[in-house]
Protein backbone atom coordinates (compact mmCIF):
# COMPACT_ATOMS: atom_id res chain seq x y z
CA UNK A 1 0.00 0.00 0.00
CA UNK A 2 1.19 3.31 -1.03
CA UNK A 3 2.46 5.48 1.77
CA UNK A 4 0.50 8.48 3.12
CA UNK A 5 3.57 10.77 3.39
CA UNK A 6 4.30 9.96 -0.08
CA UNK A 7 1.24 11.43 -1.59
CA UNK A 8 1.27 14.23 0.73
CA UNK A 9 4.90 14.83 -0.33
CA UNK A 10 4.10 14.47 -4.15
CA UNK A 11 0.83 17.03 -4.02
CA UNK A 12 2.98 19.64 -2.39
CA UNK A 13 5.73 19.21 -4.87
CA UNK A 14 3.17 19.75 -7.61
CA UNK A 15 1.45 22.09 -5.50
CA UNK A 16 4.54 24.44 -5.36
CA UNK A 17 5.68 23.88 -8.60
CA UNK A 18 2.56 25.36 -10.47
CA UNK A 19 2.82 27.89 -7.89
CA UNK A 20 6.05 29.02 -9.52
CA UNK A 21 5.14 28.40 -13.02
CA UNK A 22 2.17 31.09 -12.17
CA UNK A 23 4.23 33.59 -10.53
CA UNK A 24 7.07 33.25 -12.78
CA UNK A 25 3.75 33.90 -15.67
CA UNK A 26 2.57 36.59 -14.11
CA UNK A 27 6.24 38.17 -13.98
CA UNK A 28 6.56 37.61 -17.36
CA UNK A 29 3.34 38.98 -18.41
CA UNK A 30 4.06 42.06 -17.00
CA UNK A 31 7.60 42.75 -18.40
CA UNK A 32 6.13 41.67 -22.00
CA UNK A 33 3.03 43.42 -22.03
CA UNK A 34 1.98 45.24 -25.18
CA UNK A 35 -0.74 47.11 -24.74
CA UNK A 36 -3.11 46.22 -27.36
CA UNK A 37 -4.37 49.37 -29.52
CA UNK A 38 -8.44 48.75 -30.19
CA UNK A 39 -8.38 51.47 -33.27
CA UNK A 40 -5.44 49.17 -34.83
CA UNK A 41 -7.17 45.92 -34.36
CA UNK A 42 -10.16 47.03 -35.94
CA UNK A 43 -8.75 48.73 -38.79
CA UNK A 44 -7.24 45.40 -39.81
CA UNK A 45 -10.82 43.92 -39.70
CA UNK A 46 -12.02 46.44 -42.93
CA UNK A 47 -8.68 45.71 -44.71
CA UNK A 48 -8.27 43.15 -47.36
CA UNK A 49 -5.93 40.59 -45.55
CA UNK A 50 -3.84 40.08 -48.81
CA UNK A 51 -1.00 41.23 -47.44
CA UNK A 52 0.13 42.17 -50.75
CA UNK A 53 2.16 45.32 -50.02
CA UNK A 54 0.98 47.40 -52.57
CA UNK A 55 0.08 50.00 -50.18
CA UNK A 56 3.78 50.73 -49.62
CA UNK A 57 3.68 48.72 -46.16
CA UNK A 58 4.85 44.90 -45.26
CA UNK A 59 1.34 44.08 -44.67
CA UNK A 60 -1.48 44.41 -43.54
CA UNK A 61 -0.98 44.77 -39.69
CA UNK A 62 1.83 47.32 -40.97
CA UNK A 63 -0.84 49.27 -42.62
CA UNK A 64 -3.58 49.18 -39.72
CA UNK A 65 -0.34 50.44 -37.62
CA UNK A 66 -0.16 52.63 -39.80
CA UNK A 67 -3.33 54.37 -40.77
CA UNK A 68 -4.03 54.00 -36.71
CA UNK A 69 -1.64 56.29 -35.75
CA UNK A 70 -2.43 58.77 -38.60
CA UNK A 71 0.45 58.24 -40.69
CA UNK A 72 -1.33 56.17 -43.95
CA UNK A 73 -4.95 57.53 -45.53
CA UNK A 74 -7.26 55.61 -44.25
CA UNK A 75 -7.59 55.35 -48.78
CA UNK A 76 -4.27 53.37 -48.31
CA UNK A 77 -5.67 49.92 -49.27
CA UNK A 78 -6.46 49.02 -52.72
CA UNK A 79 -7.63 46.12 -52.42
CA UNK A 80 -10.66 47.00 -49.85
CA UNK A 81 -12.24 49.24 -51.85
CA UNK A 82 -14.44 52.75 -51.36
CA UNK A 83 -16.48 50.72 -48.83
CA UNK A 84 -13.48 49.31 -46.90
CA UNK A 85 -12.31 53.03 -46.78
CA UNK A 86 -15.54 54.48 -45.56
CA UNK A 87 -15.55 51.99 -42.40
CA UNK A 88 -11.44 52.90 -41.81
CA UNK A 89 -12.32 56.81 -42.34
CA UNK A 90 -15.08 56.33 -39.62
CA UNK A 91 -13.21 54.60 -37.03
CA UNK A 92 -10.91 57.35 -37.30
CA UNK A 93 -13.18 59.59 -37.47
CA UNK A 94 -12.90 61.11 -40.33
CA UNK A 95 -13.67 62.08 -43.84
CA UNK A 96 -12.43 59.41 -46.69
CA UNK A 97 -12.70 61.83 -48.83
CA UNK A 98 -12.73 60.74 -52.45
CA UNK A 99 -11.31 57.05 -53.15
CA UNK A 100 -9.84 57.21 -56.68
CA UNK A 101 -10.35 52.84 -57.72
CA UNK A 102 -6.81 51.96 -59.48
CA UNK A 103 -6.14 49.06 -61.69
CA UNK A 104 -2.73 47.25 -63.23
CA UNK A 105 -1.99 48.11 -66.86
CA UNK A 106 0.92 46.81 -68.91
CA UNK A 107 3.23 48.92 -70.55
CA UNK A 108 3.56 47.14 -73.57
CA UNK A 109 1.37 46.66 -76.90
CA UNK A 110 4.18 44.22 -78.59
CA UNK A 111 1.37 41.73 -79.65
CA UNK A 112 2.88 38.64 -81.63
CA UNK A 113 1.60 40.68 -85.09
CA UNK A 114 3.90 43.55 -83.97
CA UNK A 115 7.22 41.35 -82.81
CA UNK A 116 9.03 38.69 -84.30
CA UNK A 117 10.64 35.61 -83.05
CA UNK A 118 14.42 35.83 -82.85
CA UNK A 119 14.86 31.84 -81.31
CA UNK A 120 12.87 29.07 -80.01
CA UNK A 121 12.25 28.36 -76.68
CA UNK A 122 11.87 25.15 -75.24
CA UNK A 123 12.92 25.75 -71.46
CA UNK A 124 10.18 26.36 -68.20
CA UNK A 125 7.24 28.14 -69.32
CA UNK A 126 7.49 31.43 -67.18
CA UNK A 127 8.60 34.67 -67.68
CA UNK A 128 11.25 34.64 -64.32
CA UNK A 129 12.51 31.74 -65.54
CA UNK A 130 13.03 33.09 -69.22
CA UNK A 131 14.35 36.14 -67.60
CA UNK A 132 16.63 34.34 -65.13
CA UNK A 133 18.41 32.07 -68.50
CA UNK A 134 18.72 34.26 -70.98
CA UNK A 135 18.29 37.53 -69.41
CA UNK A 136 15.71 38.35 -72.12
CA UNK A 137 12.71 36.80 -73.96
CA UNK A 138 12.35 35.07 -76.85
CA UNK A 139 10.98 38.30 -78.72
CA UNK A 140 13.21 41.27 -80.95
CA UNK A 141 11.60 43.73 -78.38
CA UNK A 142 13.77 43.22 -75.30
CA UNK A 143 12.30 45.68 -73.26
CA UNK A 144 8.38 44.37 -74.08
CA UNK A 145 6.18 41.22 -72.25
CA UNK A 146 7.77 38.03 -72.43
CA UNK A 147 4.05 36.22 -72.38
CA UNK A 148 4.61 33.61 -70.59
CA UNK A 149 2.27 34.69 -67.96
CA UNK A 150 3.87 34.80 -64.63
CA UNK A 151 1.45 37.67 -63.48
CA UNK A 152 -1.23 35.60 -64.64
CA UNK A 153 -0.42 32.83 -62.53
CA UNK A 154 -0.01 34.99 -59.25
CA UNK A 155 -3.35 37.03 -59.73
CA UNK A 156 -5.95 35.49 -57.38
CA UNK A 157 -8.52 37.78 -59.35
CA UNK A 158 -8.04 35.99 -63.18
CA UNK A 159 -7.07 39.46 -64.07
CA UNK A 160 -4.56 38.90 -66.09
CA UNK A 161 -4.55 36.25 -69.15
CA UNK A 162 -1.66 36.07 -72.29
CA UNK A 163 -3.30 37.83 -75.75
CA UNK A 164 -1.57 37.22 -78.36
CA UNK A 165 1.98 36.87 -76.57
CA UNK A 166 1.38 39.49 -74.39
CA UNK A 167 -0.35 39.90 -71.01
CA UNK A 168 -3.68 41.86 -70.74
CA UNK A 169 -5.39 43.08 -67.91
CA UNK A 170 -9.12 43.23 -67.58
CA UNK A 171 -9.80 46.36 -65.04
CA UNK A 172 -13.00 44.75 -63.85
CA UNK A 173 -11.66 42.23 -62.56
CA UNK A 174 -8.70 43.63 -61.12
CA UNK A 175 -8.16 45.20 -57.50
CA UNK A 176 -4.80 46.86 -58.08
CA UNK A 177 -3.22 44.24 -55.18
CA UNK A 178 0.10 44.89 -56.95
CA UNK A 179 1.48 40.95 -57.33
CA UNK A 180 1.48 41.11 -61.24
CA UNK A 181 3.82 44.33 -60.63
CA UNK A 182 6.30 42.26 -58.10
CA UNK A 183 6.63 39.84 -60.11
CA UNK A 184 7.07 41.18 -63.98
CA UNK A 185 10.67 40.18 -64.27
CA UNK A 186 10.62 43.27 -66.68
CA UNK A 187 9.08 46.11 -64.87
CA UNK A 188 6.63 46.39 -67.12
CA UNK A 189 3.63 46.56 -65.22
CA UNK A 190 2.48 49.62 -63.52
CA UNK A 191 -0.96 50.37 -61.20
CA UNK A 192 -2.51 53.43 -62.33
CA UNK A 193 -5.72 55.05 -61.75
CA UNK A 194 -8.90 52.96 -62.74
CA UNK A 195 -10.83 56.09 -65.02
CA UNK A 196 -7.04 57.36 -66.56
CA UNK A 197 -8.03 57.55 -70.10
CA UNK A 198 -4.86 57.66 -72.01
CA UNK A 199 -1.64 55.47 -71.74
CA UNK A 200 1.49 54.87 -73.06
CA UNK A 201 1.30 51.23 -73.68
CA UNK A 202 5.27 50.87 -74.95
CA UNK A 203 8.61 50.49 -71.95
CA UNK A 204 10.98 50.28 -75.31
CA UNK A 205 13.98 52.81 -74.21
CA UNK A 206 15.88 52.55 -77.08
CA UNK A 207 16.44 55.01 -80.33
CA UNK A 208 13.60 55.54 -82.90
CA UNK A 209 14.58 53.73 -85.46
CA UNK A 210 15.67 50.59 -83.62
CA UNK A 211 12.20 50.63 -81.68
CA UNK A 212 10.28 50.18 -85.35
CA UNK A 213 13.05 47.27 -86.23
CA UNK A 214 12.02 45.21 -83.17
CA UNK A 215 8.46 46.18 -83.01
CA UNK A 216 6.04 48.14 -84.85
CA UNK A 217 3.89 49.38 -81.93
CA UNK A 218 6.48 51.12 -79.60
CA UNK A 219 7.40 54.53 -78.71
CA UNK A 220 9.78 56.07 -80.78
CA UNK A 221 10.62 59.08 -78.24
CA UNK A 222 9.88 61.68 -80.44
CA UNK A 223 8.45 64.25 -77.70
CA UNK A 224 5.36 65.32 -80.20
CA UNK A 225 3.15 64.10 -77.19
CA UNK A 226 5.43 65.99 -74.74
CA UNK A 227 5.28 69.68 -76.80
CA UNK A 228 1.87 69.46 -77.73
CA UNK A 229 0.55 68.64 -74.22
CA UNK A 230 -1.56 71.34 -72.78
CA UNK A 231 -1.26 70.77 -69.30
CA UNK A 232 2.70 69.65 -68.91
CA UNK A 233 1.72 66.15 -67.97
CA UNK A 234 3.55 64.11 -70.95
CA UNK A 235 6.68 63.73 -70.46
CA UNK A 236 9.83 61.92 -72.95
CA UNK A 237 12.61 60.73 -70.68
CA UNK A 238 14.95 57.70 -71.67
CA UNK A 239 13.26 57.67 -75.18
CA UNK A 240 9.59 57.28 -73.65
CA UNK A 241 6.79 58.66 -72.97
CA UNK A 242 5.23 59.39 -69.68
CA UNK A 243 1.82 60.83 -68.23
CA UNK A 244 0.88 62.34 -64.74
CA UNK A 245 -2.05 61.75 -63.95
CA UNK A 246 -2.79 64.16 -61.63
CA UNK A 247 -1.96 66.65 -64.00
CA UNK A 248 -3.96 65.05 -67.38
CA UNK A 249 -6.85 66.81 -68.55
CA UNK A 250 -7.79 64.02 -70.95
CA UNK A 251 -7.93 66.64 -73.67
CA UNK A 252 -6.26 63.85 -76.05
CA UNK A 253 -4.09 65.53 -77.81
CA UNK A 254 -1.09 63.56 -76.98
CA UNK A 255 -2.62 60.75 -78.43
CA UNK A 256 -3.82 62.24 -81.77
CA UNK A 257 -0.10 63.39 -82.15
CA UNK A 258 1.43 60.14 -81.37
CA UNK A 259 2.51 58.99 -84.79
CA UNK A 260 3.23 55.02 -83.78
CA UNK A 261 0.08 55.26 -81.52
CA UNK A 262 1.83 53.84 -78.25
CA UNK A 263 -0.53 56.34 -76.21
CA UNK A 264 -3.88 55.00 -76.63
CA UNK A 265 -7.02 55.40 -75.62
CA UNK A 266 -9.45 53.60 -72.77
CA UNK A 267 -12.46 53.67 -71.16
Amino acid sequence: MMNINNILIATAVVAAVGLIIAIVLSIAEKVFHVDVDEKELAIRECLAGNNCGACGYAGCDALAKAIAKGEAPVTACHVSGKSGADKIAEIMGVSAGEFVRKTAFVRCSGTNDKRKHTYEYFGIRSCTSVKAALGRGDMSCQYGCLGYGSCANVCDNNAVRIVKGKAVVEPELCVACGKCVKICPQNLIDIVPYGSKYRVQCNNRQKGKIVKVNCEAGCIGCGLCERNCPSGAVTVSDNIAKIDYDKCVECGICAQKCPSKAIRIYN
